[in-house]
């Protein structure tokens, strides 16, 4: 058995489509304005697909899941999340946990933490934790143009699995 780390950033601009929904953590933020992206742009889901795969050699979100496949268009980030978690256990490895730092000016994150962690959790598996932060007026996340996300996962891969 051996441990690694996968590390992983996401971020998306807000939406200027009106009727999309904001999707963070697999939880909708109803009244406020939605990501671009191809799929529903889950920045946090996002974040934590790619801190698992690649640990294990399995390339990122954009090799398994690319945005120039028409039957993506608009996919809820949280199944192709349950996806990369099955590709995980098929390498012989599996999630020990997942921290999650979210840069928005908003929403909140806080009054929907609790929420955002008990979804993401039970789609991984192992427990799942998010921490939300203002960039405080710098840079474009800081003028509220979009929101980012960075995910940090510990995955635990059996003697005779995953790729270096």
């Amino acid at each position: 058995m051996s441990l690694r780390i996968g590390h992983a950033f996401d971020v998306h601009p807000f939406s200027d489509e009106p009727d999309r929904a904001l999707m963070l953590g697999g939880v909708e933020f109803p009244g406020e304005i939605g990501l671009a992206g191809h799929s529903d742009a889950d920045v946090i889901a996002h974040a934590c697909t790619d801190a698992i795969l690649s640990p294990v050699g399995l390339g990122d979100i954009g090799q398994l899941f690319p945005d120039t496949d028409p039957a993506l268009r608009g996919a809820d980030s949280m199944v192709l999340l349950a996806e990369a978690v099955r590709r995980v256990h098929e390498a012989g490895a599996s999630v020990v946990n997942i921290d999650v730092t979210v840069v928005a000016e908003r929403p909140k994150i806080a009054p929907r933490k609790a929420e955002m962690q008990a979804k993401l959790s039970d789609v991984v598996g192992a427990p799942v934790t998010i921490k939300g932060k203002r960039a405080e007026g710098l840079g474009a996340l800081g003028r509220a143009e979009g929101i980012a996300a960075w995910a940090v996962a510990l995955i635990e891969i059996a003697a005779d699995g995953g790729q270096p």
